[in-house]
């Protein structure tokens, strides 16, 4: 009769954590997700890296020594002073983009056929938000191209209830909040891209209500035993 009682709990809790489970997120997932949340897909380049507030900057305009700056800080607005331009607004751009700006407008008014390079000479360590599943959520610092796993790893991996197919990376975007589902374990096999991640992005990892329902059961299972005796 015990062991009648003890599977029929068993069934149900189990049963409930399965409805529990089956409640999948709406945001976007599989191919969509990465066109949501850029892919590093191919080895990140340094040009990739897009100049963020606190960055020192170095800006050479070619055979023009009395225009170019070296080491000049973006300001807490994202901004920096050119020599005859004045206020150029740099974070959020690429070293490339920001050249190519400052490129035109000197050639507008100034300088015939300029050419300018931009270098990050000393870039801010951006943020990332860790929570969810995880042995230690918190916020961790990370470089220019850190992608998901990596930062998971900062957090010290899925707790051993993590749904690895319900993790979230959410990202403002064009002042726009959004969110995408990645897999992780498909990542870790291979068969999909670990995606870069950004400074300030919040990465959730999913919960598996069954899987806990599942841990807990087996752990009460001697106790429900012993009361079903009498």
């Amino acid at each position: 009769m015990s062991r009648f009682v003890t599977v029929s709990v068993a069934i149900t809790l189990l049963t409930l954590g399965g409805c529990a489970g089956t409640k999948r997120s709406s945001l976007p997932r599989g191919p969509v997700a990465y066109s949501t949340i850029k892919a590093s897909d191919a080895p990140t380049v340094v040009t990739d890296y897009r100049i963020a507030a606190g960055d020192t900057l170095s800006v050479i305009v070619f055979q023009e020594p009395d225009l170019s700056i070296k080491d000049v800080p973006v300001d807490a607005g994202g901004s920096l002073s050119i020599p005859l331009i004045g206020r150029v607004q740099a974070a959020g751009k690429t070293s490339f983009e920001l050249a190519d700006e400052i490129a035109k407008s000197l050639g507008r008014n100034y300088l015939v056929s300029p050419k300018v390079s931009v270098y990050v000479t000393t870039a801010t360590p951006g943020q990332v938000v860790v929570e969810g599943s995880v042995t230690s959520p918190g916020v961790f610092p990370i470089r220019p191209q850190t992608t998901l796993i990596e930062a998971l790893a900062l957090a010290k991996g899925p707790t051993q209830v993590a749904r690895l197919d319900e993790v979230i990376v959410f990202r403002t975007v064009d002042g726009q909040r959004m969110g995408a589902v990645f897999d992780i374990a498909a990542i870790r096999r291979g068969d999909a891209v670990d995606p870069r991640i950004e400074p300030n992005d919040v990465v959730v990892v999913g919960y598996s209500g069954l899987r806990q329902v599942y841990r807990d059961f087996i752990s009460a299972a001697p106790l429900i035993g012993v009361f079903t005796r009498f």
